[in-house]
């Protein structure tokens, strides 16, 4: 018996060796995205209509409020990704942001400071004024080229006039020096239900395609990731059959993208709720080139939907739902409608061995 115990404890302390210097081999990054619900300042801006988030508008938006709101969205930021990791997001897309001051506010707040992240934001020609922006840690990604790109989309019953959108973001840059492209979208809602507004959504996904295969045509083997909130789940037709996208590894395509978030949605998760339904609209999709990278390269090997109890509604008829930061009007303290979408690169280090992380 003494000498069986014995066995199993050397075989035991292997393992956890064994555990441990993979982990050393090893080394994994986080990139998210992030609906940060309305960020608005506490100013009238007489260009856009952002009236409701003002002292004297709908939600009474004081300064107040709006440093109260950037503390939260910062400390979600910061906690993003699996339990085991203790570093925030290298990258992370956001949207429904009002402007440069509200992102620039919120990486100089006491959770992100330390992690010295930068940004790239353009100004969208929205009605509302909300934008997306990449936020990135500067020790560890750096942006080479960005630029916005136009979202050109008209009425069905009035051709001539123009529906105006968010931009898309393109950046390309280095992740620990090895190129990457990253595209962030915040695309049409349905506001005006989901059936009349698909088309507005599919000429946004059009967008984004033709993005994507112009860069794939000079570089087959480009690393892109496409994240934002689509305002479509994984099975719609502006995901599934506009983007190509796909949920099975071997059904990949040199020119179709994967997209692991599918699997998600199939398994009863979802990033938002509506009438006791819930929807994953926040989605990340990559290229197969971040799948069957080279070895010592990174490839995505994990997925998730981060949503701990504390960003969820703790009772009433919306218990479990995003704990959201306005509701009817009255700031609560919350956080988002939406929860983050995030996804883990991992790359071997230099000399160490790495079995294959996603199944086959």
């Amino acid at each position: 018996m003494k000498t069986m115990l014995g066995f199993f404890m050397l075989i035991s302390c292997q393992a956890f060796a064994l555990l441990g210097q993979a982990k050393q081999q090893t080394e994994s990054v986080t990139i998210a995205f992030y609906n940060l619900e309305n960020l608005f300042d506490y100013e009238d801006d007489p260009k856009t209509f952002d009236d409701d988030r003002t002292p004297h508008g709908k939600d009474l938006w004081t300064k107040l409020k709006y440093t109260r709101k950037l503390a939260n969205m910062a400390s979600v930021i910061r906690d993003i990704g699996p339990k085991h990791e203790n570093s925030p997001p290298v990258i992370i897309g956001v949207c429904e942001i009002e402007n440069r001051r509200v992102v620039n506010d919120l990486i100089k707040t006491e959770a992100l400071a330390p992690y010295r992240y930068d940004f790239v934001h353009f100004d969208s020609p929205d009605r509302r004024g909300i934008d997306v922006a990449l936020l990135y840690r500067k020790d560890q990604f750096r942006p080479i080229e960005s630029k916005k790109i136009a979202v050109f989309i008209y009425d069905r019953e009035t051709p001539a006039r123009r529906i105006f959108t968010r931009d898309q973001l393109l950046v390309y840059g280095l992740l620990e020096n090895e190129p990457i492209y990253v595209l962030v979208n915040h695309w049409p809602s349905r506001s005006s239900g989901e059936e009349s507004s698909a088309y507005r959504r599919h000429a946004a996904a059009k967008v984004t395609k033709r993005v994507k295969d112009s860069i794939m045509d000079r570089d087959p083997k480009a690393k892109i990731i496409i994240m934002g909130d689509f305002n479509d789940n994984p099975d719609d037709l502006s995901i599934k059959e506009v983007l190509n996208t796909c949920s099975k590894i071997n059904d990949l395509t040199p020119k179709s993208l994967y997209n692991p978030m599918a699997n998600l949605y199939n398994l009863g998760y979802g990033s938002l709720a509506f009438n006791d339904r819930w929807f994953l609209f926040d989605q990340i999709l990559v290229t197969k080139s971040l799948i069957n990278s080279q070895d010592g390269q990174w490839r995505m090997f994990k997925s998730g939907i981060y949503n701990p109890p504390y960003l969820q509604q703790p009772y009433g008829p919306y218990r479990n739902y995003p704990f959201r930061s306005v509701q009817n009007g009255r700031f609560t303290g919350g956080y988002s409608d939406h929860f983050p979408a995030y996804i883990q690169l991992m790359r071997r280090r230099p000399n160490a061995l790495v079995t294959p992380l996603l199944p086959r």
